[in-house]
């Protein structure tokens, strides 16, 4: 059973990804209550796609974690592991994607507010990790991860760094230069809002940055400014 086509596209969008095969997107959304109550139709639910998610979710964050900080110990990198694939943290990211509303629940599930619930929203988004691991391999799934985690890894390793302060020094090197910061997109309910905010050039886009407050996304923005000016 494949989802309306109109919110494919949107969450494909979201995604930065679009699928090859469609119906992986459809049983990663799938909820067990939802498929229970549409076996005729052949619903399948996404706790397979959910158990195999959860392996590549760990693999890709220890890879950003070995990458990102070089001075960090096994035991320091084990933590921030945990501390990343948590429900909270996945339900974080899952409200950042507005993903409840791209759930297919029974109908019991939907009245009790089962778009909201933490254990259901993470289990999805690991279920999207492998569908798209499936459907186009590795690389989409590390892009989607490390956009959404970048800034709590490199803050590890550089707690201590003030990337908006070295951005503003750099640009101050020539005259006739302005830097800005916008609020672009934010989501989700308060204890689990993150935000979107993008550092502009007199203007122009120069850096993206997602965050769980406004100086974290603008903190991650001028870090990835400051990357591409570099180049």
């Amino acid at each position: 059973m494949i989802m309306n086509k109109q919110l494919q596209d949107d969450l494909q969008k979201k995604l930065g990804y679009v699928f090859k095969n469609p119906s992986l997107l459809t049983t990663a959304l799938t909820h067990s209550s939802y498929a229970n109550e549409n076996r005729k139709s052949g619903a399948t639910s996404n706790e397979r796609l959910e158990f195999l998610g959860d392996s590549i979710l760990g693999m890709t964050v220890s890879l950003l974690i070995y990458k990102g900080n070089p001075k960090m110990s096994e035991g320091q990198m084990t933590r921030m592991r945990s501390e990343l694939v948590c429900e909270k943290s996945l339900a974080s990211l899952a409200s950042h994607l507005g993903l409840g509303e791209y759930l297919q629940l029974g109908f019991g599930e939907d009245k009790s507010g089962g778009r909201e619930r933490s254990s259901i929203l993470a289990d999805a988004v690991e279920a999207i990790l492998a569908a798209i691991y499936l459907d186009g391999g590795f690389k989409p799934v590390e892009k989607l991860v490390s956009s959404y985690f970048q800034t709590v890894v490199y803050r590890a390793e550089y707690e201590n760094t003030d990337y908006k302060t070295r951005l503003q020094e750099v640009i101050q090197e020539k005259a006739g230069r302005t830097l800005s910061y916008h609020v672009i997109d934010e989501k989700g309910p308060d204890h689990l809002k993150s935000y979107v905010v993008e550092v502009r050039l007199n203007g122009g886009v120069i850096g993206r940055g997602v965050g769980k407050t406004k100086k974290d996304a603008e903190q991650a923005a001028a870090r990835l400014a400051l990357a591409e000016i570099s180049r």
